[in-house]
């Protein structure tokens, strides 16, 4: 018996990969595919052929034809060898062949509205913390951008979701303080008194500006050392393993975050770091920016940023050893004035790294023909010390216009062939932990529907630092579909495409880097079942998990380039 459409799609990919296998067929594929397979299979066999060997022989130059389009095998290359494969008989499937020959389909692009993306931006920015201006995930911060987001997707009229997941997270407190004194006229315990006390008249102290010359690290612990504790720093140089770290126990160690040089490798992580701190009992390590930003911001300096750390590598996180990082002058300063000076060290981090605290993820669905996904992601939280208008609330808001933008092709074309979901995810700079605990919550239906997972993640790009966007993905089609998109693009909007360079790479999947919200569709599936993602970065981005990601250097232009690219993408895969 012929089966159906409706019927095929009934059965799980697992069952269908099975029909697949009995019927000597090619099993690679989503779930949309598997079917259209089984379909045309069902379909020749429905035709009573009657030599076997012929029906085989059929159905396999038919598979050849897919395995090599999808291999972007050279059209003329295709005919050659299927006309060899059929021994002069006819061409099976001509239609699908001379479609290919033809050349690609017509892909429409969508609409973008930059005014309204840059809006969405700034009403982002504008829920930052009062003080330190970013939406820390697990904050009073996060949970109102996440409720704005699930407001703006009710005011496009598409249904939305709110899912909460507690996971471990570091907790900032009010009094923050890095600071040096250099003893007046006591110079010594007397009377009573102690250097750099209020009755050392006669000090002199330096005030570090938080954000702007230390940041707090992700997962620090709490510290609060003062001058009268008269405590050493002990410089590690890169920190690495022939570093005299234990003498640094009960001290201050302070490292330089450098590039590999010559014989010397490069500074170690955060994680690798802190662990290091913990194993020889530090009461508090200094990292010195010596690599990053420099004189890009701040002429003749190195701005300190935010790096959080892997909790989840530690059996036991170090509760009160402080880690932050301070600018390059900073750390030149701290080397002369305390190590090889007289001058004290107060530093107070208040800091609480052993709880849990409650992330959000907003989700806006739009209900398609099928349960096959579609999915746009990218994270709303910020690191706490600074707006993060580029990372990554310009994801966001790019999100969001697309999501818009999908609301009204559903009143004017109806329903899409595949189910969308816009999700933006809490957590991600503390450890992408609002798309791997979402992940792992729908792994069941991401295994058994996702099309594709699409990623937007600081895909901005700076005024006047402008290397364009890198587009990538792991699965060679849709790279493909991409780059035919771009050419549309070209023609559509010939300004924005010469103004803004678009590299697209493939990268195979066990290649793709593990640094945002894609990695959890790659890593977190079972081993067969590694979702298909794209994901898209902008540059000029030297501002980012500093105090200058702000609206200033925000050019809501460059995201129209993304967004109308991947917008463009999904819907020819939903209604085209």
């Amino acid at each position: 018996m012929v089966m159906g459409m409706n019927q095929w799609k009934e059965m799980s990919v697992k069952e269908l990969k099975s029909e697949l296998k009995n019927r000597k067929a090619l099993q690679g594929g989503n779930k949309g595919e598997l079917i259209e397979r089984l379909e045309r299979l069902e379909n020749i066999k429905g035709k009573n052929v009657n030599n076997n060997d012929t029906l085989l022989k059929k159905i396999n130059i038919h598979e050849t034809f897919f395995k090599l389009k999808e291999n972007q095998i050279p059209s003329i290359g295709i005919v050659l060898i299927l006309l060899l494969g059929t021994s002069g008989g006819a061409l099976l499937y001509s239609d699908e062949i001379i479609e290919f020959i033809r050349g690609d389909d017509e892909y429409k692009l969508i609409d973008f509205d930059i005014e309204q993306t840059k809006s969405y931006t700034q009403t982002l920015v504008n829920l930052g913390h009062p003080e330190w201006e970013g939406r820390m995930s697990g904050t009073i911060e996060e949970k109102n951008t996440a409720d704005s987001i699930k407001y703006n997707f009710s005011e496009m009229g598409i249904p939305s979701t709110l899912e909460e997941f507690s996971v471990p997270m570091f907790v900032m407190g009010n009094q923050f303080e890095l600071s040096t004194c250099m003893p007046g006229d006591v110079g010594g315990l007397v009377g009573g008194f102690s250097p750099c006390s209020i009755a050392d008249v006669n000090r002199e102290t330096t005030n570090f500006v938080h954000r702007q010359d230390y940041v707090i690290q992700g997962y620090s612990g709490f510290t609060d050392i003062r001058y009268a504790d008269y405590v050493e720093i002990i410089d590690l140089d890169r920190g690495g393993d022939n570093e005299s770290w234990d003498s640094a126990s009960e001290k201050i160690g302070l490292v330089w975050i450098r590039e590999e040089g010559g014989n010397i490798a490069a500074t170690e992580s955060n994680t690798i770091l802190f662990k290091k701190a913990q194993e020889n009992q530090l009461l508090a390590l200094i990292l010195v920016n010596d690599k990053t930003n420099c004189a890009d911001l701040i002429e003749g300096d190195c701005v300190p940023y935010f790096k959080s750390l892997d909790v989840e590598s530690f059996s036991n996180l170090p509760e009160n050893i402080g880690l932050l990082m301070v600018s390059k002058s900073t750390g030149e300063y701290l080397s002369d004035e305390v190590i090889n000076g007289d001058a004290r060290i107060q530093m107070i981090i208040d800091v609480q790294n052993q709880g849990k605290e409650t992330i959000y993820v907003p989700c806006g669905i739009i209900e398609g023909k099928s349960e096959e996904l579609i999915i746009f992601g990218a994270h709303h939280d910020t690191v706490y010390n600074g707006q993060g208008a580029v990372d990554n609330t310009a994801g966001v808001a790019t999100v969001q216009e697309i999501a818009r933008q999908f609301g009204l092709i559903l009143e004017e074309e109806g329903e899409p062939e595949h189910t969308f979901w816009f999700c933006t995810w809490g957590g991600e700079e503390e450890g992408l932990w609002g798309s791997s605990e979402w992940v792992q919550k729908h792994k069941a239906n991401l295994e058994e529907n996702l099309r594709i997972y699409i990623n937007l993640d600081m895909n901005h790009v700076d005024f006047d630092r402008n290397d364009g966007i890198t587009i990538f993905g792991n699965n060679k089609k849709d790279i493909s579909d991409i780059t035919n998109i771009i050419k549309e693009f070209e023609k559509k909007f010939t300004m924005l495409y010469e103004k803004y360079p678009i590299n697209v790479r493939y990268i195979e999947s066990e290649e793709m880097p593990n640094n945002s919200d894609f990695a959890p569709f790659l890593n977190q599936m079972t081993e067969d079942k590694i979702g298909n993602v794209v994901s898209c970065y902008g540059s000029g981005s030297y501002e980012y998990h500093t105090y200058l990601d702000t609206m200033d250097r925000f050019n809501e232009e460059s995201l129209a380039v993304s967004g109308i690219i991947y917008g463009s993408f999904a819907y020819n895969l939903a209604y085209n």
